[in-house]
């Protein structure tokens, strides 16, 4: 899960050099619903998800419909290991959404682990200004905050249903809500290299790694399988910078470990009332 979950900003980051972001989204979208569509008829998934039809649109919207948005256009312009840093942030803004929301406390560990959290993010930042879009950079700031929120509404509102159904309604709708975008503004011609890129987005970082993760959280239970989000940005660095030629950056290298650190300390110990938020990494 850590390597399929870490492979989609190189992917994202290939393929919107001849795809535009909300048609990647379709091309992403579509295809991986067709392919979960017999997984969640033969486990029966699919019953009384249009009773929640509100909760699962605004999850879709939280988790998919937006956040992808932003970390295509965000990728036009900064490197994958670039953004997939920035999107290991995501706990940090749970934690203060959280908070705020009455959900969770703050002690002095946590308080601590936000500061330094936010300050491998000031470090990652500041230390690219020269090369940075500072526009990409909120384009993926907002894609961290609506992770954090997607899985706050699973969690209290969607619980109860299987994860697979959800999953594929969600999927469904975002497919919906892209598809005129996409129908008239289809690439004419792309390189294998996108082509796979695409495919290997919906078929793996989609399809299959929403199969494996539920498969996961069945297996090892929610709290112990989010310990993949601390890898996540290691091989979205290792992949950029060996794959794509990305520099590694002085950024990098301080933010890196600063960000991590954070939000293991941020997220540490919750509360039992609310250590199900943790239940979904941020799926990009």
């Amino acid at each position: 899960m850590s390597v399929i979950w870490g492979t989609p900003y190189l992917l994202i980051r290939i393929a919107v050099r001849e795809v535009s972001p909300a048609t990647l989204i379709f091309l992403r979208c579509a295809p991986a619903a067709l392919l979960l569509l017999p997984l969640a008829i033969h486990r029966k998934a699919l019953g009384d998800l249009l009773r929640r039809w509100r909760w699962i649109v605004a999850y879709t919207v939280a988790e998919l419909a937006i956040p992808w948005l932003f970390v295509g256009r965000a990728e036009v312009h900064l490197t994958s290991s670039f953004t997939g840093l920035l999107i290991a942030s995501v706990p940090l803004w749970g934690a203060i959404i959280y908070r705020i929301l009455g959900y969770d406390r703050f002690d002095g560990k946590r308080i601590m682990g936000l500061l330094v959290g936010f300050a491998g993010v000031v470090a990652l930042v500041g230390t690219n200004l020269h090369s940075t879009d500072l526009g990409a950079v909120v384009e993926v700031v907002i894609p961290t905050i609506g992770y954090a929120i997607g899985p706050l509404i699973i969690s209290r509102k969607l619980g109860d249903l299987p994860g697979l159904g959800v999953i594929f309604a969600s999927l469904v709708l975002a497919s919906i809500f892209y598809a005129p975008y996409a129908v008239t503004h289809m690439p004419s011609h792309v390189s294998l290299e996108v082509a796979l890129a695409v495919v290997g987005l919906a078929v793996v970082c989609t399809a299959l790694a929403f199969v494996l993760f539920f498969e996961l959280i069945v297996e090892v239970g929610p709290a112990r399988s989010t310990v993949i989000t601390y890898i996540n940005p290691a091989v979205a660095i290792l992949l950029g910078v060996v794959l794509l030629g990305e520099p590694f950056t002085v950024g990098i290298a301080i933010g890196f470990p600063l960000i991590l650190l954070g939000s293991w300390m941020a997220t540490s110990t919750p509360a039992p009332e609310t250590s199900e938020l943790a239940a979904e990494p941020p799926a990009s």
